[in-house]
């Protein structure tokens, strides 16, 4: 059976978020909020027949995992090419240690946002490349009619403004366990919902979008 569904996940909340701190690689862990966004998104899922569920290898992505994991009944198909960016030496620091301690650094990536690769990091171009490649193999590999990709933020967005022309990559935001849908529509895909979070039942959720981090 052909795919006839996208379901993309974010992960939960971890400490990092609520102190606005940029996560990158680094093996942060969902936080007890974070672990009770996730109940909430499982409670969710189980109801919409997801017979896959692709996930970033990155600590908070697999705690994500695992907890929606046993409710769907299976385990998640863990692939370090849907990680979040790599943002190299300034993992662990919030925009305005960005904007101080790599300020020569940090007008060069406004200069040129996507080919910008950040000192020992990643490039969103870099992010996009990894992402279409995991993205199309998810495609040719999966069985069922809905598949969930649980990724991160960045790779996310620079993932939907490959497939969806106009998308707004830097404005959009994405909460904590949000949900992204896209669905077939005959030989062409179309986004039904972004940024779906109504399963987080009064749950608060973190998103920054990218115009407030200036393009980062």
């Amino acid at each position: 059976m052909a795919v006839e569904r996208i379901i993309f996940i974010r992960p939960g909340e971890t400490d990092w978020n609520k102190q606005g701190r940029w996560q990158g690689w680094v093996a942060t862990p969902l936080n007890e909020h974070g672990r009770r966004q996730a109940e909430s998104l499982a409670r969710f899922l189980r109801t919409i027949g997801m017979s896959a569920l692709y996930s970033s290898d990155l600590r908070r992505a697999m705690q994500t995992a695992e907890i929606l994991c046993r409710v769907l009944g299976y385990e998640a198909i863990p692939d370090e090419r849907l990680r979040e960016r790599n943002i190299g030496l300034w993992q662990g620091l919030t925009l305005d240690e960005m904007r101080a301690w790599y300020a020569d650094e940090y007008e060069s990536m406004l200069k040129d946002v996507n080919a910008y690769r950040v000192p020992a990091g990643e490039s969103r171009d870099e992010v996009r490349a990894r992402m279409k490649s995991a993205y199309n193999d998810i495609m040719q590999q999966a069985r069922g009619e809905t598949v969930g990709i649980l990724t991160h933020t960045t790779a996310l967005k620079v993932l939907l403004e490959d497939l969806f022309p106009g998308y707004d990559a830097i404005g959009a935001n994405l909460g904590n366990t949000s949900v992204t849908t896209m669905r077939r529509k005959g030989d062409s895909w179309t986004l039904v919902a972004v940024d779906d979070c109504l399963h987080l039942e009064g749950l608060r959720t973190a998103a920054v979008s990218e115009i407030e981090a200036n393009k980062t």
